[in-house]
């Protein structure tokens, strides 16, 4: 079992920066894939970063690409979202989440079991 706890979020305007934190319980948390979602409203849920066990792969969403870094310190039980150059578009609710189990990068919600409440973020124009 892992419970989540995302910090971080805010109101930043556009071209600025967050740092997104997601601290994990548990014991099994080196051995879960980590994700990061968003969703806004009145939008589905969509994926934005993922990163693997180790921290040594990560992938991302085409949107995001090039302005957020997803990191992880196991140790800490912690993974990050680093968000730079903000846009208005970036304004979302985003959940931090774990997967079942797999390790590797994942990208589908379906394949993450342990989901955070969620932390807004809100970027202004």
């Amino acid at each position: 079992q892992v419970q989540l706890v995302e910090s971080g979020g805010g109101l930043v305007q556009a071209g600025g920066s967050l740092r997104l934190s997601c601290a994990a319980s548990g014991r099994t948390f080196s051995s879960h894939a980590m994700g990061w979602f968003r969703q806004a409203p009145g939008k589905e849920r969509e994926f934005v970063a993922s990163i693997n066990w180790s921290g040594g792969r990560a992938v991302y969403a085409d949107s995001v690409e090039g302005r957020f870094t997803i990191s992880r310190d196991n140790y800490a039980n912690t993974v990050y979202l680093q968000m730079n150059s903000l846009k208005p578009e970036d304004t979302a609710l985003y959940y931090c989440a774990a997967d079942r189990g797999y390790g590797t990068v994942q990208t589908t919600p379906g394949s993450y079991d342990y989901w955070g409440q969620g932390t807004q973020v809100t970027v202004s124009s």
